[in-house]
């Protein structure tokens, strides 16, 4: 399941992760409204607060608390939803709390593209946002997309005047997504010039597209490559061609060298 807008015909998954604001404490359990589905409740029962035994539950669940929750069971005929506290860890409550805060920031910024086109917002879901939901996983991840990729909608095989809008505000308000990586390069070339055949080897390491390289001495015959990319996938494809460009120049030279990943 995707997260995003949902309306009230929408429900959740047995197993996903939802985000519920706490709205009644009772001693047996807590109900709360979930945060990304229109109108629906959920209950955790006080044995899915916590693992360890409770005195009492209001040291764990209090009224307005936001909490990250598993969906265990969904009862559409009833209208029920089963939820637990204590099946998610640390990490996932992390991760689920970030996603929900860029869904809110991408539906503010969908607000902003509404207003540059003259629309309402909930005409712009329909037009295109919620396609953009199925086709992306979430509406942040589509304005991600346009920052790093200004065609990543038409590629998509979506059309319209609103797209030029769309990227227009995904470059303003959205930092590109990148990791850091990185390797280790030994270089030795013996000859009277061999300190400029170096240099020029790892010069070779230069930026790709939107990937960064970058190169840092360390203590010869040592030098560290530092790479930073939209994700591993490519990070780890640039680090290599980098140290391949650099080995290529410097064995051409008459010198030698070799790639280390880690230390």
């Amino acid at each position: 399941m995707k997260a995003g807008k949902r309306g009230e015909y929408e429900w959740p998954e047995e197993g996903e992760l939802v985000v519920c604001t706490v709205h009644n404490v009772k001693n047996f359990g807590a109900f709360g409204t979930l945060d990304e589905y229109e109108g629906k409740e959920g209950f955790i029962h006080v044995a899915e607060v916590s693992s360890g035994w409770i005195k009492y539950i209001r040291d764990y669940v209090r009224e307005g608390q936001k909490l990250v929750c598993k969906v265990l069971r969904v009862d559409r005929e009833k209208g029920h939803i089963d939820l637990s506290l204590k099946a998610v860890n640390e990490h996932q409550k992390r991760e689920k709390i970030q996603e929900w805060k860029n869904e809110q920031k991408a539906e503010k910024l969908l607000s902003i593209v509404s207003e540059r086109l003259g629309k309402p917002v909930e005409a712009q879901w329909q037009e295109f946002g919620y396609r953009l939901l199925d086709t992306f996983g979430t509406l942040y991840r589509a304005f991600e997309e346009c920052v790093m990729d200004a065609d990543a909608l038409a590629s998509e095989g979506f059309k319209g005047d609103w797209i030029q809008t769309f990227v227009e505000v995904a470059r303003e308000n959205i930092v590109p997504p990148a990791v850091t990586i990185d390797g280790y390069v030994e270089l030795t070339d013996y000859r009277p010039d061999g300190a400029l055949h170096i240099r020029d080897a790892l010069m070779k390491a230069v930026k790709e597209d939107h990937v960064n390289v970058k190169v840092q001495y360390i203590g010869a015959p040592r030098y560290r490559l530092v790479v930073r990319a939209p994700d591993y996938k490519t990070a780890e494809e640039e680090i290599q061609k980098a140290a391949a460009r650099i080995l290529k120049h410097i064995e051409a030279k008459g010198g030698a060298g070799k790639f280390l990943r880690k230390e």
